[in-house]
C-alpha cells in the first residue's frame, strides 16, 4: 500500500485513479475541473486544493495531463511539484508529450535529487477502466522496478523502453500507427456500407481475416458494433480528436528531427485536421468519429 498523489483526472486519469483505490492504495487527487474532483471524491479519493498539495506526504506522484506545456509548468514552474514535495516521491508522468520535454524534466529532477520516469499509456479508455493498460516507460531501471507494483494496479503490461524520453518516443510511434489503423478501419467499413454490407458483419469478417486490428476489435468506429465504445455513445468519451492531432504533430516533429519519412503519418494528420475543422464539435469527440468523414451519420448496426 502506497500514498499516491494523482494530478489530472480526465477520461483516462479518472478510471486509472479509481483502479489505484481498488488496489488499496491511498490516493490524493487534483484536477482543475470541479466535476472531476467531485467524481474522484465520490469513489473514495482525498481531494487536494492544488497540484502542489497533491504532491505532499506521498510516496509517488502520477501526472496525466493534456500537453507538454502543462506538464512542464506543473513540474518546473515556480510552484512546481519537483521543488515543493516534502517527501522524496517518485514522479510518474503518464501524459503523452514530446521526448525533449521528458528529458528536460528528468534533468531537473536529478538536480533536485528526485526520481522521475515518463510512462505514457496505451489501451484507451476501455483499458483504463479495465485496468489493462500498457505502460511504456522511460527512465532508470531501478526506478522502473520500484514503481512496477503501482503501474500494475492500473495496467497489465509494463515495458521499459529505455532511457528518459524513450517511453514518449515509443508511444508517439504507436499513436501514429493507431491513427492510421483507425482511418483505415473507418474507410473499409464505409466502403462496405456504401455497397450494402452490414458494418457488424464486415467487422466480424475483418476480425477473422488478415485485416484484423485493435480498432475493429476494441475501438470500432461504427455505432452499435461494440456496446461499450465511444462510437456507440455518440462518440463521447475516449481519446479526443484534438489530442490525436497533438500526438500526430509530435510524431511529425520527431520525424523531421530524425529525417525520417512518414507519409502515412502526414496523411493521417491531414485527414484528422479536415475532420476537426468540419464543425465546432468534432475536436472534442473520440477519434473514432473519423467515421463521419467517410460516411455521414452512420446508423447503429
Amino acid at each position: 500500500m502506497s500514498d499516491i498523489g494523482f494530478i489530472g483526472l480526465g477520461n483516462m486519469g479518472l478510471p486509472m485513479a479509481k483502479n489505484l483505490l481498488k488496489a488499496n492504495h491511498r490516493l490524493k487527487v487534483f484536477d482543475l475541473n470541479p466535476a472531476a474532483r467531485e467524481a474522484a471524491e465520490a469513489f473514495g479519493a482525498a481531494v487536494a486544493t492544488h497540484a502542489i498539495d497533491a504532491a505532499q506526504d506521498v510516496d509517488a506522484v502520477i501526472t496525466m495531463l493534456p500537453n507538454g506545456q502543462v506538464v512542464e509548468s506543473t513540474y518546473l514552474g515556480d510552484s512546481g511539484i519537483l521543488r515543493t514535495a516534502n517527501r522524496n516521491p517518485v514522479y510518474i508522468d503518464c501524459s503523452t508529450i514530446d521526448p525533449g520535454s521528458s528529458k528536460t524534466i528528468a534533468e531537473a529532477a536529478h538536480r533536485h535529487g528526485r526520481e522521475v520516469v515518463d510512462a505514457p499509456v496505451s489501451g484507451g479508455i476501455m483499458g483504463a477502466r479495465e485496468g489493462s493498460l500498457c505502460f511504456i516507460v522511460g527512465g532508470e531501471t531501478e526506478t522502473v522496478e520500484k514503481i512496477d507494483p503501482i503501474l500494475r494496479a492500473m495496467g497489465k503490461t509494463v515495458i521499459h523502453a529505455g532511457e528518459h524520453g524513450a517511453g514518449q518516443l515509443a508511444k508517439i510511434c504507436n499513436n501514429l500507427l493507431a491513427a492510421v489503423l483507425m482511418i483505415g478501419t473507418a474507410e473499409a467499413l464505409a466502403l462496405g456500407a456504401r455497397n450494402g454490407l452490414s458494418p457488424r458483419i464486415l467487422s466480424d469478417v475483418i476480425r477473422n481475416s488478415s485485416g484484423r486490428n485493435f480498432m475493429v476489435d476494441r475501438w470500432n468506429p461504427w455505432p452499435g458494433v461494440l456496446p461499450d465504445v465511444p462510437s456507440s455513445h455518440a462518440y463521447n468519451g475516449g481519446f479526443q480528436v484534438n489530442l490525436m492531432l497533438k500526438d500526430l504533430g509530435l510524431a511529425l516533429n520527431c520525424a523531421q528531427a530524425a529525417q525520417a519519412s512518414v507519409p502515412l503519418g502526414a496523411l493521417a494528420r491531414n485527414l484528422f485536421a479536415l475532420h476537426d475543422e468540419a464543425n465546432d464539435e468534432n475536436s472534442l469527440l473520440d477519434i473514432s468519429s473519423i467515421q463521419h468523414f467517410y460516411y455521414k451519420n452512420p446508423q447503429p448496426d
